[in-house]
């Protein structure tokens, strides 16, 4: 482990996102709680009097619907969650909005799915008016639409969300409030620093979950994954501990710190791997196999030995071994189709056989991205 200078990390960071999960604002028999709301916008607003850019991205509209409808749990389908966000999520901007004017601080809500960002053009213009919001010195507080989310477009937990959107306004400090304090370790004591998330972070990571919330512990390691890969540090932390955003940029060992990747991706691909969803695969020789990993080349339909799935020329897809092991990621040149009719084959043969040719590629090393 490399030496870590707490403080330093964080003194550097001038756009923050900070995510609260709803365990931290809701009260299983209260309902949401007006002193949550309070602290947290008295701690955003000390940061942004220090002239730090904070976006909140908050949980909590579900949830909100569900204390305010005397439920005892989160329903399980669709549709009753995405009428109890309708319901809830009035009544959480009117707590938000309530306890940052206290502040002078002019709030504003923001409501995405998965398609906003996994849209280019979309993903530009959501990012267009972040950045004006944070002209008009706003608050943007982000929320996934449950409203008209449906299993296609959902994010899966607002974690994720958060972490896409350190991408999207390139952020430089990602932190994740939730009810625990960080990372546990076997000692059930929180791992101070994680300098890279592997498979035994993974696999001892533990997956409490609130009855009102959707991200545990590994949703919340998977967000900073796409986090760090981008360059950006990662905290997870207990939103209950008094102060603990001021703590935090104090320099206080408290929570969990994820070291950003010394090698960041580029935007571009980092949006290929982490934004977008595979919509099917191709599965490559050994050969292919090794151009692609080792000698970072495109990848040619020579090497291609088997389709998996339907999807279009310029989705993103799933590169496979012959094991079933995921390679790599990428946006295809040709739709399955058309991959089925030329697999196997040499670049030039392309264009007798399909009769046209986009490019001698099925991926381009440009549109390419290695699995971690």
């Amino acid at each position: 482990m490399r030496d870590v200078d707490r403080k330093q990390i964080v003194n550097r960071a001038r756009r923050v996102i900070v995510k609260v999960g709803s365990s931290v604002l809701i009260d299983s028999s209260r309902g949401l709680q007006t002193g949550s709301f309070n602290n947290l916008a008295k701690q955003i607003g000390a940061l942004r009097d220090k002239g730090r850019q904070v976006i909140l991205v908050s949980s909590g509209a579900i949830a909100a619907g569900i204390a305010k409808m005397g439920l005892s749990h989160r329903p399980h389908d669709i549709s009753q969650k995405q009428a109890l966000a309708a319901i809830g999520q009035s009544r959480l901007m009117q707590l938000y909005e309530h306890a940052f004017e206290r502040y002078g601080t002019k709030v504003a809500q923001v409501l995405l799915t998965h398609d906003d960002l996994a849209h280019r053009r979309r993903f530009l213009n959501a990012r267009d008016t972040l950045h004006a919001l944070l002209s008009y010195k706003a608050l943007p507080i982000i929320n996934e639409n449950d409203t008209v989310a449906v299993h296609e477009i959902q994010f899966g937990d607002n974690d994720r969300l958060a972490a896409l959107i350190t991408h999207l306004l390139e952020a430089d400090l990602l932190i994740l409030l939730t009810n625990v304090d960080g990372l546990l370790g076997p000692d059930s004591r929180p791992i101070p620093c994680v300098e890279r998330i592997d498979d035994s972070i993974k696999k001892g990571a533990r997956d409490d979950k609130s009855p009102f919330g959707l991200g545990g512990m590994k949703a919340k390691l998977e967000a900073a994954q796409i986090a760090t890969s981008f360059g950006v540090p990662t905290i997870i932390a207990n939103g209950f501990t008094p102060h603990i955003l001021e703590r935090l940029f104090e320099g206080e060992s408290l929570g969990t710190l994820f070291l950003p990747h010394s090698k960041k991706l580029q935007a571009r691909k980092h949006w290929i791997a982490h934004t977008l969803r595979s919509k099917g695969g191709v599965v490559v020789d050994s050969g292919a196999e090794a151009a692609v990993l080792n000698g970072k080349k495109s990848l040619l339909p020579s090497g291609i030995v088997a389709i998996r799935g339907h999807f279009d020329r310029g989705e993103m897809i799933d590169i496979l071994n012959e094991k079933g092991e995921t390679l790599a990621k990428g946006l295809t040149g040709y739709a399955s189709e058309e991959l089925e009719k030329i697999q196997g084959l040499k670049s030039s043969q392309i264009e007798s056989v399909l009769g046209y040719k986009y490019g001698d590629e099925a991926i381009h090393r440009d549109n390419l991205v290695i699995s971690e």
